[in-house]
């Protein structure tokens, strides 16, 4: 036989054996699947964390801030200032004005329906141009509030974690009463998780005169970013950061994800090498409950490479098994598992669904093949390091 038809040959016996060692084989498996299941949960939060704030983000709309702001609650904008940008160049006009939103950025307290215990929840207050910037947003039940009332529209994801957010409800911020009269949809982005309203009420609710914290505005192309800029920077009565949209909520989205990230794949790798012990652990057995069996192939002309290889085969099969295991769990119990959690940007509830992605589930089964080729070595150099008159007199 060639060396290929024997590696075929004792893998084949290898794989066809495991039923008969099922105990540890299922303990290698389960340690994998283990693994990749944590590596996909965790990651997956800081996958769709990152995409709920980038699906906020449009190329062909920008964040207008004061120069050096790092975030919409550090930011201040005049009445005046909203002006001047109105009629810059590079703003995208409609039929009746420039599609530009001078808006407000408060937070207010509502109670999690989980936990009953309350949360910072942004309540964005927007003129009426902010529809039209975000083109993806639509009003799926009620209707959006009216000018210089005490009406609130709210996210779709708000509603469904916070209280007091249903439809024809009232909730008190501030020293008055507002009435839940709509709930939007923005393709699941993070303004679901915000309340909006009238920004001339919420100025005089919270006491914020006629000052604005962010402008939104439309651009006449993506390309009109430079145009707009250049201009702004020239004008000596506005000292503003004109931003992308996206690269904003990029910049948002970094810290929170950075910070999953940075416990993720620690916490994956000890749990990895927890794995591969286990591994080493159920092959080390295979290979001494089989110590006779392979000396006698080695005895029959097999090389001990075929061998070696084969158990290196054998462990990387029950690996991937695990992390096929471990993958299928994670996106069947985690994949659009609803949370929010705290955005340290802007000090508010962020909601979000965990994103169990191809990418995640593709690294996962790439670390359950190294944890299995690792696992299945060391036991592998034994196989065949065992002299044949030893294994054949000792068993």
């Amino acid at each position: 036989m060639s060396w290929l038809q024997q590696i075929i040959a004792v893998t084949v016996l290898n794989l066809r054996s495991i039923p008969q060692r099922l105990g540890a084989s299922l303990v290698a498996i389960v340690g994998v699947a283990a693994v990749v299941g944590v590596f996909a949960g965790v990651l997956s939060m800081a996958s769709g964390f990152k995409k709920t704030m980038i699906a906020a983000g449009a190329t062909d709309s920008v964040v207008i801030l004061r120069a050096g702001s790092t975030g919409e609650l550090a930011s201040a904008i005049s009445n005046e200032q909203i002006q001047i940008i109105r009629t810059a160049p590079g703003v995208r006009r409609n039929s009746t004005a420039p599609e530009v939103s001078g808006e407000l950025y408060v937070v207010v307290d509502v109670a999690k329906k989980s936990t009953d215990e309350s949360a910072n929840v942004p309540l964005r207050g927007v003129q009426p141009g902010a529809f039209a910037i975000r083109e993806n947003m639509s009003i799926i039940e009620g209707r959006s509030f009216e000018e210089g009332k005490n009406e609130l529209v709210v996210g779709r994801s708000a509603q469904r974690q916070f209280k007091g957010l249903e439809l024809g409800g009232t909730i008190p911020f501030g020293v008055v009463e507002w009435t839940v009269v709509g709930v939007f949809e923005d393709d699941g982005s993070v303004s679901e998780s915000e309340l909006w309203a009238d920004v001339r009420v919420v100025q005089a609710t919270y006491r914020r005169g006629n000052s604005f914290q962010t402008v939104r505005a439309k651009l006449q192309s993506p390309d009109s970013i430079d145009e707009l800029k250049a201009a702004l920077d020239a004008d000596p009565r506005i000292d503003v950061d004109v931003v992308n949209e996206r690269e904003f909520y990029s910049q948002q989205s970094k810290a929170m994800s950075d910070l999953i990230s940075f416990v993720g794949y620690p916490l994956t790798i000890l749990m990895s090498i927890g794995a591969i012990f286990g591994a080493l652990n159920t092959m080390y057995s295979s290979i001494s409950a089989r110590a006779k069996e392979i000396a006698t192939l080695r005895a029959i002309g097999f090389r001990p490479l075929a061998i070696l290889i084969s158990v290196i085969i054998e462990s990387g099969a029950l690996a991937i098994i695990g992390g096929i295991l471990g993958g299928g769990l994670a996106w069947l119990f985690l994949n659009g598992f609803t949370v929010s959690t705290l955005n340290s940007a802007s000090f508010s509830q962020v909601v979000f669904d965990f994103a169990v992605s191809p990418t995640l589930i593709v690294q996962g089964l790439i670390a359950a093949i190294v944890i299995g080729l690792v696992g299945g070595l060391f036991p592998a150099i034994r196989a065949v390091r065992l002299p044949v008159t030893t294994a054949l007199r000792e068993l």
